[in-house]
């Protein structure tokens, strides 16, 4: 092996800065061409207040409470979740221009609210389905 020098092997370098561009440009264009889905909000919106109009007569309304225990009454009458709806339209039935007033207590669960909130919409209420978190602890 005469003639031959032995030379260090060099290092292999990869340059990753065309990947870091592709990288970059990928990231503009989905960030561009991505469509942001809108959240739909639980439509419950507080009561209006009240006119000033003295001889108007008081409207009535289906109140359901919620307890911190989850349980339910509709008008006072203690019932489970799924004859709230029946409820509603009985009382609805008997008095076609009544409101609903959904009154949880804070410690109460959402989604026993939602369902309660779906069950009214599902009865025939577009509008007039009214929440009040209680105060009391």
């Amino acid at each position: 092996m005469r003639g031959r020098t032995h030379r260090a092997p060099e290092e292999a370098n990869v340059d990753l800065t065309p990947m870091l561009d592709v990288v970059f440009i990928l990231l503009i264009f989905f960030i561009v061409t991505s469509t942001f889905a809108q959240e739909e909000t639980i439509g419950l919106e507080p009561p209006p207040p009240p006119s000033p109009e003295t001889d108007q007569q008081p409207v009535s309304a289906i109140l359901i409470y919620i307890d911190e225990s989850n349980l339910i009454t509709v008008n006072g009458r203690v019932t489970d979740i799924g004859s709230v709806r029946a409820n509603i339209e009985r009382v609805r039935a008997e008095n076609p221009e009544s409101q609903v007033v959904i009154q949880a207590h804070p410690k109460s669960r959402n989604g026993v609210i939602v369902l309660i909130r779906d069950a009214a919409y599902n009865a025939g209420y577009t509008t007039g389905v009214n929440l009040v978190l209680s105060q009391t602890e």
